[in-house]
């Protein structure tokens, strides 16, 4: 390797490190920024629509912004009553749980020779490092909420003037390129926010068709609760591998408590494994007709380094800010070194 190349490279590192610093620092402000920008692509096919209709755009991102949060409202609702349901049934089930924890003691004690008094010991010490904890974690859900719902008003207020200034952000972009580069950005831009748009209609479907079927099995099954631990897994499978886990702890949990047996767990774990299959090889193919082939490397990447920098939003923002990158790469002749590292690489396969 030469001494240009080498220094390139040393340039590209220093820009990395300066924007995480960048990123990591303003966190507070690029998150909802970008929660807007994300939302205003996908709402801005249906605004123009509207306004196309003769909608006044003041009316059109109105009535976007309110069935955005009647939709968003509505999945929270059901969520909490759900949970709210969940909660009137804790009694029972930590009932349930103490029997359970009776049994296991029992069986410690004839079969270990741990007795009872040093298993109370070791509970009680563990109680006393969670409530040492938990003034902090308290603390920690205040701020939390706090900062949610600054987010909840300002998110919908950062959409609703980007898509109302949206020619002023489009000409003040123009004029960071040359004028023989404004027909290529005008169509890099237009495919961008197309291609995100059907790819995020694409994966609405896909999240609803999963909670569907894991609802459904877990309702066949007879777990309680089963709309809700079958949504909340649906969501959490943006995280590759580790999300369907995380979404099968607790059915897992309340079946093994419920019924007393093994096989039910067994049976959540059969469940999830094949909708899971189901959505990697048959949903997401179909639904998401226009699906953008990203390196799953480069996306656990993406998922690990926007936990490290943003925290859980970080998780989902990363995702998508990867695949406009590398929709931004397909489009541009001078980026292909980035198309092909994001690249899934089938196409390689193929041709090699």
């Amino acid at each position: 390797m030469d001494n240009s190349s080498g220094i390139n490279w040393l340039k590209w590192l220093q820009y990395t490190v300066l924007l995480s610093l960048i990123l990591y620092v303003g966190r507070t402000l690029f998150i909802p920024l970008s929660f807007a920008l994300l939302i205003s692509f996908v709402l801005y096919p249906i605004c123009k629509w509207l306004e196309r209709k003769g909608l006044p755009r003041w009316a059109a991102i109105l009535l976007c912004l309110l069935l955005l949060v009647v939709l968003v409202g509505g999945l929270g609702f059901l969520l909490i009553k759900q949970m709210l349901r969940f909660g009137q049934e804790w009694p029972s089930l930590q009932a349930k749980l103490l029997a359970t924890w009776q049994n296991l003691s029992a069986y410690l004690e004839r079969h270990y020779a741990i007795d009872a008094a040093a298993q109370i010991a070791w509970v009680e010490r563990m109680a006393g490092e969670i409530a040492a904890s938990a003034f902090a974690m308290a603390q920690d859900v205040v701020y939390t909420s706090a900062v949610s719902l600054v987010l909840f008003v300002l998110i919908p207020i950062y959409v609703a003037l980007i898509l109302y200034n949206r020619e002023q952000f489009t000409s003040a972009l123009y004029s960071l390129f040359s004028q023989e580069e404004h027909r290529k950005i005008h169509q890099i831009l237009h495919e961008t926010i197309t291609t995100y748009y059907n790819f995020i209609k694409g994966m609405v479907v896909v999240y609803v068709v999963v909670g569907v079927l894991n609802s459904l099995g877990l309702f066949l099954m007879g777990v309680p609760h089963a709309v809700f631990f079958g949504v909340v897994a649906s969501i959490l499978t943006f995280i590759p591998y580790v999300g369907i886990t995380i979404g099968a702890i607790l059915p897992m949990t309340v079946a093994w408590v419920t019924y007393d047996s093994v096989w039910y767990p067994l049976g959540v774990i059969i469940v999830f494994s094949v909708v899971q299959y189901l959505e990697a090889n048959l949903i997401f193919p179909w639904a998401v007709s226009a699906r953008l082939q990203v390196n799953m490397l480069f996306t656990l990447l993406a998922i690990v380094a926007g936990g490290i920098l943003w925290g859980a939003s970080g998780m989902i923002l990363f995702i998508p800010f990867l695949a406009i990158l590398k929709l931004i790469a397909d489009k541009h002749e001078g980026m292909r070194p980035v198309s092909l590292l994001l690249g899934s690489g089938e196409k390689g396969k193929a041709q090699a």
